[in-house]
């Protein structure tokens, strides 16, 4: 007869649960990412570590050695076993506790991190000549391990991926960039290679970083604030939290006696913003908590970073944000300054966007080498301007295996970084730039002269293309009517490929040098226009108050100019000076169209100029239009402008009532359905319409953009030249 519980004594079955229970508490275990086909760094103490019950016994063998210890009271283990050489004989891990866990196939080499967004994570089958690529990867040293997208709004101790061995049967999904740094790196090494691919596409690189990184870099306070406010714990939460309670409390007591009395009650207190937890695995620590913090303290040689298309408008606030990353796992991971390599990002088409954003951004990658045992690999050679995927991956991870084959594995007769500005020097109407890191000497792609760049001198106005000659580690540059040209700049556009490289093919990277000569000394402002008004366009309002108003001294003038000088995060420094034939005679009706001056222009211009540090609004004898009103507006193109929408808010708009509305301060390039300068809406304050070119947005002249709060300094100026100083002249 089958037993059933029933039939079975009670003592026993409760000895029986007893032994399960304690089986169950007793089993010792590895992080989740520890396991068959593993690789561990050689040449450095090999931290293991795991769960166990508190004082449980646990040791650990690998290689012939062992180390033993006990669990913690909070049933944690650690051990450090000695370090090791490379070997590529496979080996057993055990781990022996009150059970036994072997992991077998584990080799002892060189174990890189590689993180980032799509171009890390981009694969060998989406690559360049796939088919050819992935059926030779037969190489069963190279391991690699992916971590699952996981984000987190605390720290995860432990995530789960398992190492895969290298084959054409699984080496089309692993990430391209480090597959062919780690094929250079094995083949010239020999010895085993390890891939930890922890990245995620399209992410910014503020989820990456630990809260210690944000700490450390003072320009990005206000983000460890932030975190800081959201963690439960610190001081900042414990005291937001107990102000809330007791002001719910509050409400609570006044809800019940209005509910007693039948009387309305207010509404109830709203949960604070900064003590919501993130909710997007793009908020700041995310992707650190879920898919960095458990591996922290796994030994690897290094770091390899693939990461910026989605900062890429931010500048030199990059340079800080990546400050912050690498300090913060660096000082996690208690290796020290171990090496950090990154890829600067390809030249691409974003959009309608000035194509100096782009540079900055590269000024602000290259920026990065300042931190200690970093290296940057240029890529403007290999670009898809119409892709932001470039899929020739195998330059990338060679360059890469360069960096770290010269600085990490004693390879000092190899050239790895792209040559940089030495110095600058002024030769009669010559700038000469000497480089360094040439490998032998500058040469050119395509055996021509250098490409893309420009320089600048007094009465230039802006940047004008140069002619270009090599000599050795030398560029000579000149341009017709520059005599003394005092700076330069090389490959400054999104759309840069710039032909220049060194002796050993390594590209050129963007950079600039000298002294750039002031916006204003450039346009000569001061020496033809008289200042009549000055507005600071942080104080807007619907009365305009100027702090400098010399409408009283102005009255015979034939040419109106205005200057806007913008600060943002996003565009960093824009100015603008534009100027035209008076439009009218009347000096109350040329500033901010205010409904008292009676000022309503919706008219051509004649003899329009724009100079501008947005190199495409550069222009003379512009055919343009003014839209200056002080009233509402509308899209229907009732002026017939050429070229205008009557769908969207362009440079051809109807007026409104009321008259005293909204209000539109705007001068376009007509035929280059341009924007130049909009101030809308000034009633609003930080909430007005304020842009320099046209708005990426869906009115190309910034109408409902509400983004007068976005800049950090904003002015305008607007000038006049006298009938009088023109005869003089």
């Amino acid at each position: 007869m089958k037993p059933t519980l029933q039939s079975i004594p009670t003592t026993l079955v409760i000895l029986v649960l007893s032994s399960l229970q304690q089986a169950v508490q007793a089993e010792v275990r590895l992080p989740g990412f520890f396991g068959d086909h593993m690789v561990m760094q050689r040449d450095v103490e090999l931290r293991i570590w795991g769960w166990c019950d508190a004082g449980e016994e646990v040791t650990v063998t690998l290689n012939g050695k062992e180390a033993t210890t006990r669990g913690t009271s909070d049933g944690t283990w650690k051990v450090i076993l000695p370090a090791m050489e490379a070997n590529s004989k496979p080996r057993t891990l055990q781990v022996k506790g009150n059970n036994v866990i072997n992991l077998n196939d584990i080799l002892i080499g060189e174990v890189w991190l590689c993180s980032g967004q799509s171009n890390m994570e981009w694969t060998v089958a989406a690559s360049t000549n796939r088919d050819a690529e992935i059926a030779a990867a037969d190489f069963p040293m190279i391991r690699h391990l992916k971590i699952a997208h996981r984000p987190s709004t605390v720290p995860l101790e432990d995530v789960s991926a398992p190492w895969t061995v290298c084959s054409p049967a699984v080496a089309g999904t692993y990430t391209a960039a480090g597959y062919f740094m780690a094929k250079n790196l094995h083949q010239e090494l020999g010895v085993p290679i390890g891939l930890i691919n922890s990245s995620w596409g399209g992410t910014r690189v503020e989820p990456w970083t630990p809260p210690t990184g944000f700490e450390q870099v003072p320009a990005l306070s206000d983000i460890y604030r932030s975190v800081l406010g959201r963690t439960p714990g610190t001081d900042q939460y414990q005291k937001a939290l107990s102000t809330f309670i007791k002001i719910s409390e509050a409400w609570n007591q006044e809800a019940k006696a209005a509910l007693s009395k039948v009387q309305p009650v207010s509404p109830s207190p709203t949960f604070p913003e900064q003590l919501k937890p993130f909710q997007s695995h793009q908020d700041p620590t995310m992707l650190y908590n879920g898919m960095i913090h458990a591996l922290v303290g796994y030994p690897i040689r290094g770091v390899i970073w693939y990461q910026g298309e989605s900062n890429h408008t931010e500048g030199m606030l990059y340079f800080e944000k990546k400050k912050a990353l690498i300090h913060g796992w660096r000082s996690l991971w208690d290796q020290g300054d171990f090496p950090f390599y990154y890829v600067q990002i390809a030249p691409f088409q974003y959009g309608s966007e000035d194509g100096t954003i782009l540079a900055k951004f590269w000024e602000a990658q290259a920026a990065v080498q300042q931190l200690p045992n970093t290296g940057m690999v240029v890529i403007n050679d290999i670009a898809t301007l119409n892709d932001i995927h470039p899929p020739n991956k195998q330059d990338v991870g060679k360059r890469l295996a360069l960096l770290a084959l010269k600085n990490d594995y004693g390879r000092k007769d190899v050239v790895a970084n792209s040559p940089e500005v030495e110095s600058i020097a002024l030769a009669d109407n010559q700038l000469l730039i000497k480089f360094r890191n040439t490998g032998g000497g500058l040469r050119t792609r395509d055996d021509e002269s250098p490409t893309h760049f420009e320089i600048i001198g007094p009465g230039t106005r802006t940047f004008i293309p140069a002619s270009a000659s090599l000599n050795g580690d030398t560029v000579t540059l000149s341009a017709d009517g520059v005599t003394a040209p005092v700076a330069f700049r090389f490959g400054w556009d999104k759309l840069a490929e710039p032909n220049l490289t060194g002796g050993t093919g390594l590209p050129v990277g963007t950079c600039r040098g000298g002294e750039e000569p002031d916006f204003l000394s450039l346009i000569s402002i001061e020496d033809d226009y008289e200042l009549v008004y000055e507005l600071d366009l942080s104080k807007l309002q619907n009365k305009i108050t100027y702090s400098i108003d010399r409408s009283g001294e102005a009255s015979r003038f034939d040419r109106i100019g205005y200057l806007i000088e913008l600060e943002s995060e996003t565009n960093g420094s824009q100015k603008l000076f534009v100027s035209m034939d008076a439009f009218t005679d009347d000096v109350k009706k040329i500033a901010v169209p205010q409904f008292s001056t009676g000022a309503f222009f919706q008219q051509p211009v004649n003899g329009l100029e724009s100079y501008s540090t947005v190199s495409s609004l550069n222009r003379e004898q512009i055919q343009g239009n003014i839209e200056f009103w002080s009233g509402n507006y509308a899209t229907p193109n009732t002026a017939n402008v050429p070229g205008a929408s009557g769908a969207i808010y362009d440079f051809g708009d109807s007026m409104g009532e009321p008259l005293n509305g909204y209000g539109s301060m705007q001068v376009h390039d007509t035929d280059g359905k341009q924007t130049l300068f909009a101030i809308n809406h000034w009633g609003a304050g930080d909430g007005a319409d304020i842009g320099i070119g046209n708005s990426s947005g869906a009115h190309r002249d910034w109408t409902f953009s509400s983004n007068a709060g976005s800049y950090s300094g904003k002015s305008l100026k607007v000038y006049v030249r006298s009938k009088e100083d023109t005869k003089t002249r």
